[in-house]
Parts: structure tokens; sequence; C-alpha cells
């Protein structure tokens, strides 16, 4: 297990990691930090522990509203297969229904074919 120094609000936390996240959780921390900061400046110095804080639920909605923007992305993809499936269907059942088809005019022309060869023999004789 690996073990990084994450410095949020100007005070550095020892923190552990997995082995491989160390850039990650570093990343993480570097990400509160910049939120601290920025409700700092727009909210001036409200206390540490409240800018740590709001911080956290600024964060925790943003998080909030991801999770419902994939939720919902998630029942569009949903909705797309399932059209998906329904249009592969149809043409699937419009692909032998053509076969079908083609397949009668085949068979009819192939009649004409001979009924004409049966009839140019005829008046041949």
């Amino acid at each position: 297990m690996a073990q990084v120094n994450v410095t949020i609000n100007g005070r550095a936390y020892r923190m552990a990691c997995d082995d491989g996240e160390e850039e990650r959780l570093m990343g993480l921390g570097r990400r509160l930090d910049a939120t601290i900061d920025q409700l700092r400046s727009s909210f001036g110095e409200i206390g540490d522990q409240r800018l740590t804080v709001m911080a956290g639920v600024m964060m925790t909605d943003m998080l909030s509203e991801a999770e419902k923007r994939i939720q919902a992305l998630e029942g569009e993809l949903a909705g797309l297969r399932e059209s998906r499936e329904a249009v592969i269907d149809r043409s699937a059942q419009s692909e032998s229904e053509l076969a079908s088809r083609v397949d009668e005019a085949a068979a009819r022309i192939e009649a004409l074919a001979q009924a004409l060869n049966k009839s140019v023999r005829e008046e041949q004789v």
C-alpha cells in the first residue's frame, strides 16, 4: 500500500492508497483544494472548516448531478439498443420478404422463358 502527502487548504495530509493510485489521489486532492480556493475567493475568509464542508457539499452535489446524467444516459442507451434491435428485426424480415419475391419473380420468368421456347419450337415444326 502506497502513501502520499496531499495538501488541502494549506495543510498536508498523509494518505494511504493502492499502489499505482498515487497520482489519482493527489489529483483528487488538488481538485478539492481548488474548489476550496474558489469558495474562498467568492466568500472570503469564513473559516477553514466551513470552507472545507462547503467544498465537500459542492463536490457531492456535482457528483449527484453526474450520477443523474449517467442514469438518464443509461436509460437513453437502453432505449436506443431496443430500437436498434427492432430495426435489425425489421431489416431481416424485409430481406426475407424481398428474397421470397425475387424467387417468385425468377420462377415466373423461368416459366415464361420455357413457354416462349416451347412456342418457338412449335412454330419451327
